[in-house]
């Protein structure tokens, strides 16, 4: 069993608010939330940006289907750099990757990467959606495009979100050379446990401060 307080959780924590009926001042509390409870970062939607926080912020990136074009998620990404974001979490087009296109999927994380090349980034891999196989190939595609984590989940598919499985699965491909975010459903203080035990060095949360109270100062 980790053992882990509460502010080790939390320096984990990508603090989110992605809903598209968030407004400015939704945004402005919650990164004043995640200041208070001691997060890692924020992560909000590109159109929040800029952002006044001390916080790193991550932006998310051909959100949440993953099925624009490479040409516009670089851009997406280049225009979030410039407005401040430290990390970007990009969407992988899921059905480039059932359909076994790895190049595509690779290529695609690649011009993210060139477009944005100071930024920490993330990639969604939508693992719910996908095989072992696949989610295999997925961190095998974003370790060759340079990308710095995997990630499991938008957390709006159907499919649903992270899984102790994949989150292990993720971690034993990239080994320690990636970090592994594990975002999707994960609302308790003992999903967040299993997680973590299972590889993940981030988590994306939405109920941060109801997670964290199941963790000891």
């Amino acid at each position: 069993m980790t053992k882990l307080n509460r502010a080790q959780v939390a320096q984990m924590v990508d603090h989110t608010l992605l809903k598209p009926e968030a407004t400015a001042d939704d945004v402005r509390a919650l990164a004043a939330e995640g200041e208070r409870l001691g997060v890692f970062s924020v992560c909000v939607s590109p159109s929040m940006l800029p952002l006044e926080t001390s916080l790193p912020i991550a932006v998310v990136c051909g959100f949440p289907s993953g099925k624009h074009t490479s040409a516009v998620k670089a851009a997406e990404a280049a225009e979030s750099a410039r407005l401040g974001a430290a990390e970007v979490d990009m969407v992988i087009d899921i059905g480039a990757a059932r359909a076994g296109d790895y190049a595509a999927v690779e290529a695609d994380i690649a011009a993210v990467r060139q477009a944005a090349p100071d930024v920490l980034l993330k990639v969604i891999i939508e693992s719910a959606a996908l095989t072992d196989e696949q989610i295999v190939a997925c961190c095998e595609a974003s370790e060759r495009a340079g990308a710095d984590y995997v990630k499991t989940s938008t957390g709006f598919h159907p499919a649903g979100g992270a899984s102790a499985h994949a989150v292990r699965l993720m971690r034993e491909t990239v080994g320690d050379r990636l970090g592994v975010k594990a975002s999707g459903g994960i609302r308790t203080s003992e999903a967040a446990v299993e997680m973590i035990e299972a590889g993940a060095s981030r988590l994306g949360l939405s109920g941060t401060e109801s997670v964290l109270a199941g963790f000891e100062e």
